[in-house]
């Protein structure tokens, strides 16, 4: 079983010094994961929110890129339709040069209809834009000689896109995805498969096989660690804390929206998703996780703390590996 991390710093609007504190810290945290041996950080991407999330998710893994040395870098994800496809593979082909080939290129077609409205993009075009986006992307990285192209949304005429990737053909390509046919989709495409922090341990299981079955079904390798399963971390030490960890996870699962809610129609301590509990209680969900084929598990953290890195990494991540982090002791 292996760890990375999942998400992006959190800034507060104001005249940029609370910024770019919340900006350094989150550099901290994913600094303290490469000492500590964590193998990804996937960063996200939102914007309009007001809630300060992450929005030029390439430019702050170019900085992490030169600070750390080990840890791969991935988007998760870039949202493909606000975006030209061309400028977003000569960014993303600069970034795998940048980190020596540690860039992992996270995909998607965006769901939070609020961003589609504040970009004048109608959500129902997602599908055909991310499509068209893709095709360019792809083309842009694999052609020798410059090409050509006019679809419906891009118009391109003899460009060539540099510098090309390290990485060959290109970079790893993640999807994220949670219905059955888009997981098909992924394995059928050559993506690798991003899993999301509200999903159920049942469904993360469920939507692995489907990922694996449609895998041997087009002759495709199979390997585990193409399947990255995003949870939240909330570790406790007594039974005190136990309510207050629920607080959090309502208070998150509030912030990520309308969407969440759904998904977790219930109550939040019948909830699976989370590593929420004593290190023993976490050691147990991830053992369920893994028996059911989730062996790389990207932890969320809404307060990017290093102590609960530390803290994992010292009393969890021994069950899943011969030795303590030297850094964690």
């Amino acid at each position: 079983m292996q760890f990375g991390l999942f998400g992006g710093a959190r800034t507060k609007r104001s005249v940029g010094i609370e910024d770019s504190q919340g900006y350094q810290s989150f550099i901290d945290y994913v600094m303290e994961a490469d000492r500590l041996g964590f193998r990804h950080l996937f960063m996200v991407e939102h914007h309009s929110t007001g809630q300060g999330q992450v929005s030029a998710s390439m430019t702050l893994l170019a900085y992490l890129a030169a600070r750390t040395q080990r840890i791969r870098l991935g988007t998760a994800v870039v949202v493909l339709p606000w975006h030209n496809p061309v400028l977003v593979a000569e960014q993303a082909a600069t970034l795998d040069l940048l980190s020596g080939g540690r860039f992992d290129f996270g995909v998607g077609k965006g769901y939070r209809q609020a961003e589609f409205d504040a970009f004048c993009i109608p959500i129902e075009e997602a599908s055909e834009r991310f499509d068209e986006a893709m095709a360019v992307i792809r083309q842009a990285w694999t052609s020798e000689d410059r090409f050509s192209h006019h679809g419906k949304r891009w118009h391109y005429e003899n460009m060539l896109v540099e510098p090309a990737p390290l990485q060959r053909p290109h970079p790893p390509l993640w999807l994220a995805a949670g219905s059955k046919d888009s997981i098909r989709r992924a394995a059928r495409e050559g993506y690798n498969l991003l899993l999301d922090q509200l999903a159920s341990v049942e469904q993360i299981i469920e939507r692995i096989a489907i990922y694996r079955e449609e895998c041997a079904r087009i002759g495709r390798d199979y390997h585990p660690n193409m399947v990255g399963t995003a949870r939240a971390l909330q570790m406790i030490r007594s039974e005190a804390e136990r309510e207050a960890a629920y607080a959090t996870r309502r208070r998150v699962v509030g912030v990520i929206g309308d969407l969440a809610r759904d998904k977790l129609a219930g109550r939040i301590e019948d909830d699976t998703a989370p590593l929420l509990g004593t290190p023993e209680e976490i050691i147990a969900r991830l053992r369920l996780l893994q028996a059911g084929g989730a062996t790389n598990i990207l932890l969320t953290d809404p307060n990017a703390s290093v102590a609960n890195l530390r803290a994992f990494a010292r009393e969890v991540m021994p069950a899943f590996t011969s030795t303590v982090p030297a850094a964690a002791e």
